[in-house]
């Protein structure tokens, strides 16, 4: 049910139109003066007002003003004669959604009601939803109050609302992408499309299909012509995560599209113009890779025009409390648990002693795991995964509280293998393969034993 406010200085005429739209379960206020409706508009907040376009003293446009001077704006049908629809389109430029001409269909009338009722929540929604989106990547957002992250935070102030590529660095878990929405979401491409992909999660092939679309017939498999993420991104931003992982061939025709602002999809002989910012995100060294030949120098250079360093968690364990606390709220929130459990101190020490090697993510499943588990609303060491129990602070001989006596001897060890290859992994800038041969395995033994 929905409520309409109804304009007109005919009686008979305000009286049908109330009548159908009674019918139709709304909630109806019938004036034939606009003086007077005027004067309740803002008491009624009418999500859909209907107006006589010609009308004494006060008419359709004035109703049309005080209308756009509501947030939200209600959704205006003029009512006009067949004399007046050159003036009613006038008022759709102004802000009008739709105009009925006299005599008008009853279903005619219904159904523009119908879809300026869907086109009010459509804006609603979306509304809404930015709103959601801009408060959950707002800078506070990313916890920390570590110097490191400090200097993170000033940068990403300084450079959010300009075009200037940038290439944030980090360890796999440190919270890159949230880096990206955050300075999308605080630019003036905000309410444009914000396009993240995983550059690593696709052959080159398929990403260079992804990324750039593709002609109808332009490889097996293409059935129909294909718009990329490029195109999907114009005017905003997009997000290129794990870019390292790009093979050269597809490296030069991303640094085409950067240096050109231009596209071409495969299969396609002309190249169509994009606007969008350029984002970039790599877990491995890009300047090792340019010195190994295996990543293009001049697109370093035009992906890193403002580089960003994303520190890992263990260089700031002093905002591991902070972020324990926030992702303590957060998952209550999310269960929609009305008490927010607590944690005791010493499971915070704990937490505050290990490495992390996952970094902040690794923290929000220990934390999501804790949670799931703890009794009494209360996190204790013993809630937090046996790992993390090892690793956070070296035993000391004959120091029984130090290790998680009452497991299996078999389990201890797998415990201790696992968190030696998330060591080695970590030292490796995350390259699982570098770690495998540095402990002198294959892939499959590495992936087999942190499975375990």
């Amino acid at each position: 049910m929905a409520r309409i406010l109804i304009i007109d200085d005919e009686p008979a005429m305000v009286e049908v139109i109330a009548t159908l739209c009674r019918e139709s379960g709304h909630q109806v206020f019938p004036f034939n003066s606009a003086e007077r409706a005027l004067s309740e508009l803002a008491v009624i907040e009418p999500q859909v007002v209907i107006a006589d376009i010609k009308m004494e003293k006060v008419g359709g446009f004035d109703v049309l003003r005080a209308c756009r001077e509501l947030s939200p704006m209600p959704a205006v049908i003029m009512i006009t004669g067949y004399a007046s629809v050159e003036t009613a389109v006038e008022a759709m430029k102004l802000g009008a959604y739709d105009y009925v001409t006299k005599p008008f269909k009853v279903d005619e009338l219904q159904m523009s009601v119908q879809r300026a009722l869907d086109f009010q929540l459509a804006v609603r929604e979306n509304v809404y939803l930015k709103k959601e989106l801009k408060e959950r990547y707002r800078f506070e957002n990313i916890i920390g109050t570590s110097p490191k992250m400090q200097e993170v935070y000033n940068l990403i102030a300084k450079i959010a609302d300009t075009d200037s590529t940038i290439l944030i660095q980090g360890e796999s878990g440190t919270g890159k992408e949230l880096v990206a929405r955050a300075l999308h979401f605080n630019s003036r491409r905000q309410h444009q499309p914000f396009v993240a992909i995983n550059c690593s999660a696709l052959p080159e092939n398929l990403l260079e299909s992804e990324l750039f679309g593709h002609k109808k017939g332009a490889f097996t498999g293409a059935v129909q012509d294909k718009v990329g993420l490029f195109e999907e991104a114009h005017n905003g931003t997009i997000f290129l995560d794990e870019v390292n992982s790009m093979a050269q061939p597809l490296q030069t025709k991303l640094l085409r599209v950067i240096q050109e602002r231009q596209i071409r999809r495969v299969g396609e002989t002309k190249s169509l113009p994009v606007n969008v910012r350029v984002l970039a995100a790599t877990n491995e060294s890009l300047q090792e890779k340019m010195q190994a030949g295996n990543f293009r120098e001049d697109l370093y250079y035009r992906l890193a025009v403002i580089p960003i360093e994303i520190p890992p968690l263990r260089e700031r364990l002093e905002d591991v409390p902070l972020l324990t606390n926030h992702f303590i709220q957060k998952i209550a929130q999310h269960y929609g648990n009305s008490e927010v459990p607590k944690i005791e101190p010493e499971a915070v020490k704990c937490l505050s002693g290990y490495r992390w090697p996952g970094n902040v993510r690794e923290l929000e499943n220990a934390i999501e795991r804790a949670c799931a588990l703890c009794e009494g609303n209360l996190i204790r060491s013993l809630d937090l995964p046996p790992h993390i129990l090892c690793g956070a602070r070296p035993a000391k001989a004959g120091d029984a509280g130090e290790l998680p006596v009452g497991e299996t001897l078999d389990a201890f060890v797998k415990t201790l293998e696992r968190r030696f290859i998330e060591e080695t992994i970590a030292f490796n800038d995350g390259s699982r393969e570098k770690a495998a041969k540095m402990l002198d395995i294959s892939m499959a033994t590495l992936y087999r034993k942190l499975a375990n």
